[in-house]
């Protein structure tokens, strides 16, 4: 660093060598390259200026598709009809050919208001929910400030609780349902002793995978320092991205209620029965026709805005670190949340939409498959060779879709741009999406299974000592479970996509040999650059600058 222009190695410098390996020696006897590769790989940077707006035809037809199902929800509730609400009180006038409401009939609505006592069941569920929900939160910042100081205890000591909770929880159902009168009898002894084999089966793989993945746990260690570290210098995203979410559902909430009033649009009409003393008539509710295209309408529309929500936190949390990354000096990072988010609904809102509508349709055909494959139907040579091709096509948009919004968010290009230079990206320095850490995600999910599985067992303690429960007790601990796992997979998936931006953003080092952040590339070079590459944690030589 020190020994002056002359002494460094001409491949982080020679604009010719931008399609070489950037860690690789320089070979003096190759070719020159073509003089215009400076115009096919232009440099890579964040762009901090004005961005142009992208992808107008994906965002047009989304603001479409949300005024329509908003124009149309308030034409069905100024035509809905009252008598949906009261269908049973009409009967067929035969003098008329329809259906009429009684002149007698004073309609009475009689509500019968139920003083019943609260059951004790739902008043701890409650109360335990509401207590998980509130603490899910310090939960989240505790973890986040655990991983930044210490992961290496953290990811050696859950480990083992990886494979001693599902063998705790198996062999405890098995001695609980022996134990049990009831159980004994609805669950003969054969099929436990099969589940419990089963299970113990399972556990197994577990323990073979970790096995498996062994050499790979230090590097996860590093990698998770570094992303929580970075998730730590802008923990604003932490209040944001769930205030988005909040906005997601308060665009939602006239949708329903269109939704419910568009069922009311239609009128009662006679339908003839035959009966064992002959043809009558009975009074039933016709909806108009339009009332099921809007019901498509709005659910194409509420399916896209969710997977534009999802790819627009995923925008803001990548424009957010990237700044981070790149920034040479401390800045405000409220700013840079500012920033991210007003290129995320601004300029870029059309690259997003793109995005959400390419994993929304991803996600829809995904669950078509995955149903079909449920269903009884004959699984011939045929069926079963265009599942395949449906599960290939599928994952190579996922492939696609993985750092493309990353670069996107990045560079402010359009999505097909974005996709096209982040795969050349990688692809010139050597790096493979896929091939990113995947072990961390693994381990970050079994972490939260741990510490919710704690938590709901210490629930359930609680629960024993200081409630009349029964074995209701189960089922809230288990739901309190749930939630706890559900907000804690929240904060995994934001720390997952940072671990992804930095890969973004030091593969941009790579193909500018830069060095913005020095522990992102003490960490981040020993990647495996193969699935079957095990890289040494001593032996590789950092980036010379």
């Amino acid at each position: 660093m020190g020994g002056g222009e002359e002494t460094k190695p001409s491949i982080l410098y020679d604009p010719s060598a931008s399609t070489q390996p950037l860690l690789s020696a320089a070979d003096p006897a190759a070719p020159p390259q073509d003089a215009d590769d400076d115009d096919q790989y232009p440099p890579i940077s964040y762009q901090h200026g004005p961005r142009p707006l992208r992808d107008l035809p994906a965002l047009i037809l989304f603001l479409l598709l949300s005024l329509s199902t908003i124009a149309l929800g308030l034409v069905a509730v100024a035509r809905r009809n009252p008598a949906a609400s009261r269908v049973s009180s009409f009967v067929f006038d035969p003098a008329s050919s329809s259906c009429v409401l009684p002149s007698s009939n004073t309609l009475s609505l009689s509500l019968s208001l139920y003083s019943s006592s609260s059951s004790p069941f739902l008043k701890d569920l409650i109360w335990t929910l509401v207590v998980t929900l509130l603490l899910s939160g310090p939960i989240a910042l505790a973890v986040l400030w655990i991983l930044r100081h210490y992961p290496k205890q953290v990811v050696y000591t859950a480990l083992p609780f990886f494979i001693l909770i599902p063998a705790f929880v198996n062999v405890y159902w098995f001695a609980a349902c022996a134990l049990s009168h009831g159980c004994r009898h609805s669950f003969p002894l054969a099929y436990r002793i099969l589940t419990l084999i089963f299970i113990f089966l399972l556990i197994a793989i577990i323990l073979w995978i970790i096995v498996a993945n062994w050499h790979r746990v230090e590097l996860t260690v590093r990698i998770v320092r570094i992303s929580a570290a970075a998730l730590a210098s802008n923990i604003s995203l932490l209040a944001i991205l769930p205030a988005l979410g909040l906005g997601l559902l308060v665009y939602f909430t006239p949708i329903v209620v269109f939704l419910v009033y568009s069922t009311w649009n239609g009128k009662v009409v006679p339908k003839e029965k035959e009966g064992a003393g002959g043809e009558y008539y009975l009074c039933v509710w016709r909806q108009d026709g339009w009332v099921p295209a809007y019901f498509a309408l709005a659910i194409i529309t509420m399916v896209w805005s969710v997977a534009t929500m999802v790819e627009a936190q995923v925008y803001v949390i990548s424009g957010t670190i990237a700044q981070w990354y790149f920034s040479k000096e401390r800045s405000k990072h409220i700013r840079n949340i500012r920033s991210s988010l007003r290129n995320a609904f601004g300029p870029s809102f059309g690259t997003v939409c793109f995005s959400g509508m390419v994993m929304g349709a991803i996600r829809v055909i995904r669950a078509v498959v995955d149903s079909a494959k449920q269903e009884d139907v004959a699984q011939g040579c045929v069926n079963l060779m265009l599942k395949c091709c449906a599960n290939f096509l599928l994952s190579a948009c996922d492939f696609v879709n993985k750092f493309t919004v990353n670069f996107a968010a990045i560079t402010g290009e359009g999505y097909c741009s974005a996709a096209k230079m982040a795969y050349e990206l990688l692809k010139r320095n050597l790096l493979s999406a896929v091939f990113v850490e995947t072990v961390s995600t693994r381990i970050l999910a079994g972490i939260i299974f741990v510490l919710s599985a704690l938590y709901a067992i210490v629930v359930c303690a609680i629960l024993k000592a200081a409630s009349a429960l029964g074995a209701e007790m189960y089922l809230v601990a288990a739901l309190a479970w749930l939630l706890l796992m559900v907000v804690l997979g929240y904060f995994v998936h934001v720390l997952d996509n940072v671990i992804d931006t930095i890969y973004v953003c030091y593969a941009i080092d790579r193909d500018k040999g830069e060095v913005c952040k020095q522990e992102v590339h003490e960490v981040y070079e020993l990647l495996p650059l193969s699935r079957n590459h095990r890289p040494s944690l001593n032996n590789r030589t950092p980036l010379v600058v």
